[in-house]
């Protein structure tokens, strides 16, 4: 009898980031890149993929909102970001079900010049599940860049 309750304990739930986020600037760790932080977030999970929107400033100082549908199977998306630049990206599940891990690569296209980025970031939900981290980690011919942005749920 204590063998099949321990099978339905032992489950593991995945974190749900379903909702509408907002950046929290005071508990962020954005550094030199605060000023195009994603300022919010839309998450609309489903059991094979999650719907993420993401609003940020952009570079003519109004905002730009860009949607991806990253699908947990490993197929690749692609998404258009800044106008003709591409942001490859795949998710997968940590094994415990609490952390999602996407790995991307941005192609910037600019003036002609392009340049690749490479990275990934990692979503978490604090245990009352009112804020949402996500640590971003890149590469790029500049260099490599941490950060982390802290959502507070709306």
């Amino acid at each position: 009898m204590s063998a099949f309750f321990l099978a339905f304990t032992t489950k593991n739930y995945k974190s749900n980031f379903s909702g509408q986020w907002k950046l929290n600037e005071s508990k962020s760790e954005l550094g030199q890149f605060s000023q195009f932080a994603v300022r919010s977030i839309k998450a609309d999970q489903k059991e094979d993929s999650i719907t993420v929107t993401r609003t940020s400033p952009s570079f003519n100082g109004g905002d730009m909102t860009n949607t991806e549908t990253l699908r947990y199977d490993g197929k690749e998306t692609v998404t258009t970001v800044f106008e003709n630049s591409k942001r490859k990206s795949t998710a997968k599940w940590s094994a415990d079900g609490q952390t999602l891990l996407v790995n991307y690569t941005l192609l910037l296209e600019f003036n002609g010049e392009s340049m690749e980025i490479k990275g990934t970031e990692t979503w978490s939900l604090s245990g009352d599940g009112k804020n949402l981290t996500v640590q971003i980690n890149s590469s790029s011919p500049q260099g490599d860049i941490s950060a982390k942005a802290v959502y507070d749920k709306q």
